[in-house]
C-alpha cells in the first residue's frame, strides 16, 4: 500500500451507499486517505435522501455526481469497497477487496437513510483505524 492509501467505495448506483461512505472517509480522515466512489450502473443524480442524511452529520455531498466504474478506477485504489455491486468489480491482484453488505437506500424514507448511514459511518471509522498509523489520526 502507497504513503496515502486510497480507498474506492463502489455500489450499483454510485447515488447512496458509496457518496455516503466517500463523504464520511473524507470528512473524517482528510487528506489522509485518497477517496474515490463508483458504480456499476451509476445514476443520473445522487440519492435526494442521501444528502439530507448527510447534511444533518454536517457534510454536503450534494454537489458529487454519480461515477462510472473503470479498471484504472481499481487500479489506482488500494482498497476496494462494495456494496451490492456484485461481481461488476474487476479484481486485481494484491488489493483489499471488502462487501459492506448494506441494505439500498434507494426509495427508503429518512428513518432508514439515517440507519444505513450510521452503519456506513462506524464501518468508515473502523477503515480509517485500519489505515492509518494511531500516531497520524489527530
Amino acid at each position: 500500500m502507497s504513503e496515502k492509501p486510497t480507498v474506492l467505495f463502489v455500489c450499483v448506483h454510485n447515488a447512496g451507499r458509496s457518496q455516503m461512505a466517500a463523504g464520511y472517509l473524507h470528512a473524517l480522515a482528510g487528506d489522509r486517505i485518497e477517496v474515490l466512489s463508483a458504480g456499476s450502473e451509476p445514476k443520473d443524480q445522487i440519492n435526494q435522501v442521501a444528502v439530507v442524511a448527510m447534511a444533518e452529520e454536517g457534510i454536503d455531498i450534494a454537489g458529487n455526481t454519480p461515477k462510472l466504474l473503470t479498471v484504472d478506477a481499481v487500479r489506482e485504489s488500494d482498497v476496494v469497497i462494495t456494496m451490492g455491486c456484485g461481481d461488476a468489480c474487476p479484481i486485481f491482484p494484491g488489493k483489499r477487496y471488502e462487501d459492506w453488505r448494506l441494505d439500498d437506500p434507494a426509495g427508503q424514507d429518512a428513518a432508514t437513510v439515517r440507519r444505513i448511514r450510521d452503519q456506513i459511518r462506524g464501518r468508515v471509522e473502523t477503515l480509517i483505524g485500519e489505515l492509518i498509523p494511531a500516531g497520524d489520526r489527530s
